[in-house]
């Protein structure tokens, strides 16, 4: 899970009832409506960015709508031109990426973008004094070059995989970046970009606006006012959608049923990489013993928490990369079995107490579980997956906080976690397991640690070969279900509910971030009015 992902939910629940009764006393727009404007659209949103600056992570995974990468997904995820003008050409053995870029492309400034906008972005990002949490992603760079003003070449120390899906990193104008700080300037709040919309206001836990971009390369969109109304908490977002003060949200499961007999709505569906699972820090003395995080893995009842948790609206995980993806090793399914549980822990010397909570060499099988407060779905997950865990002699605490409370006390808590990208399981699988990333902001926020599968990790990123590929990642789920550093719970559809105004309205198949650029609106510049 990435700083980003995991930030722009952090909020208290009082927080996000305050922000979002302030924002319900006016027009969410600014001027524009959720009633009935067909050139306007207000969505709630439970996320909000802490940066509008892709040199910080904003946007790296693409739709980031105020601007472009080189480029950008499609309605089934394949990879098309965006600010490049074709696929990447690909020589020296995976080791060169060289882009031709569209030409004639302008920022919204009226500024013209080149190829040294390229070079800037990613030299930036690259920066040691940039602080940016995912500058990781890009560790296979070892140069980028401008040859001329419409040529951009990638140099990588190693013939990394999935390279060209980090190209949908949006492109940042170097003369209005440059010679800021690129932490803390200016640009952060107030950024340009070549995308179809140009931000016009953001009110910090409130919404952002923005307008089409005239001047955009594809068109300027028919939607000509956006606004992101930021509203933390999921029953406020329901009020607000129903009462008419939003033209769509992302609700839980139990929120959007509510709306199935409003013929003015319609419910979308996404397909998701989007998991909640359990962190098993293995600095506590609990969490880190190897049949407490065997016996967990076997106590939960996975099934049941997709039938009552998300009536039906996900799958059950059993590690980040879904059951239905190509990817997924098969066999490493664990089953419900909360006997067998029960005799890991007898067998490792984790006995029964007076109040049926085990002990075992003075320690009682205790510990305490976050989740960010105002996240009715986690919360959920949490006290279903306490419950389990109590069957089987471990007492599991559950507790909510903001995100800067939970941070410092996550190497000895663990944490109610989410995380996902459909792009490449190089983008999830690295990040939340390599031992290199401990504690590293959110990344690997159990401090797991595993040699074989630090190898096999290194080995699924560094093959051209997708059969190769394939079997480092068969690997690293194998080690996973040996050695479970998450519990890992479920895989959880996205949903949706929208004023039914638009013609041919769809989804991609979302990561977890599930924020300014998923959902329905995905592609709102393509966007055609119902007549």
């Amino acid at each position: 899970m990435t700083a980003r992902s995991v930030r722009g939910v952090a909020a208290t629940a009082m927080a996000g009832v305050l922000a979002a009764g302030a924002a319900a006393c006016s027009t969410p727009g600014g001027g524009g409506g959720a009633k009935g404007d067909k050139d306007s659209l207000v969505v709630g949103l439970a996320n909000e960015p802490e940066t509008l600056s892709p040199l910080l992570g904003y946007g790296k995974d693409g739709n980031s709508k105020i601007f472009d990468g080189l480029l950008r997904r499609d309605a089934s995820m394949k990879l098309r031109p965006a600010l490049a003008a074709e696929l990447p050409k690909v020589t020296d053995d995976g080791r060169t990426y060289t882009f031709a870029l569209r030409k004639g492309v302008k920022f919204s400034d009226g500024k013209p973008f080149t190829a040294q906008d390229v070079v800037f972005t990613y030299r930036t990002i690259l920066d040691e004094k940039t602080n940016n949490a995912a500058k990781g992603e890009l560790d296979a760079i070892d140069k980028v070059t401008a040859a001329g003003d419409d040529t951009v070449v990638f140099a990588l120390k190693y013939p990394y995989a999935p390279f060209a899906e980090r190209t949908v990193l949006p492109i940042v104008p170097e003369h209005a970046a440059k010679g800021q700080n690129v932490n803390s300037g200016s640009f952060n709040t107030a950024p340009i970009g070549t995308g179809p919309y140009v931000l016009t206001g953001w009110s910090k836990g409130e919404k952002l606006t923005f307008k089409a971009n005239p001047g955009y390369w594809g068109g300027e969109p028919k939607v000509k006012k956006l606004t992101m109304a930021i509203i933390k908490d999921d029953d406020v977002r329901a009020t607000r959608l129903r009462s008419g003060d939003l033209d769509g949200a992302i609700l839980p499961p139990n929120l959007a049923k509510g709306f199935k007999g409003d013929k003015s709505k319609v419910t979308m569906t996404a397909r998701t990489t989007d998991f909640r699972g359990v962190t098993l820090p293995t600095a506590n003395k609990v969490t880190g013993d190897l049949a407490v995080r065997r016996a967990l893995d076997l106590a939960v009842d996975r099934k049941a928490m997709v039938d009552k948790l998300l009536e039906g609206a996900g799958r059950a995980g059993y590690g980040p990369v879904p059951t239905d993806s190509d990817w997924f090793a098969k066999g490493t399914e664990r089953p419900y079995d909360p006997d067998k549980a029960k005799k890991l822990l007898d067998d490792a010397g984790w006995r029964p107490g007076g109040d049926g909570i085990r002990e075992k060499d003075g320690q009682r099988a205790s510990f305490t579980l976050w989740f960010p407060a105002g996240d009715k779905l986690r919360e959920e997950h949490a006290l279903a997956f306490a419950s389990d865990a109590k069957k089987a002699g471990v007492e599991v605490k559950v507790q909510s906080g903001t995100w800067e409370v939970i941070e410092p006390r996550m190497k000895d808590d663990a944490v109610l976690a989410g995380g996902g990208n459909p792009a490449d399981p190089d983008f999830d699988l690295y990040n939340l397991l390599h031992s290199s990333l401990a504690l590293n902001g959110f990344n690997n926020m159990a401090a797991y640690s595993n040699p074989d599968v630090d190898k096999a990790l290194e080995e699924g990123r560094r093959s051209g070969d997708k059969a190769a590929r394939k079997a480092a990642y068969d690997k690293v789920q194998q080690g996973l279900a040996d050695n479970p550093g998450y519990t890992f719970l479920t895989h959880v559809d996205h949903l949706y509910v929208m004023n039914d105004e638009w013609k041919d309205l769809s989804t991609q198949v979302e990561p977890h971030d599930h924020g300014l650029g998923a959902g329905p609106w995905w592609n709102v510049e393509d966007w055609q009015p119902e007549q």
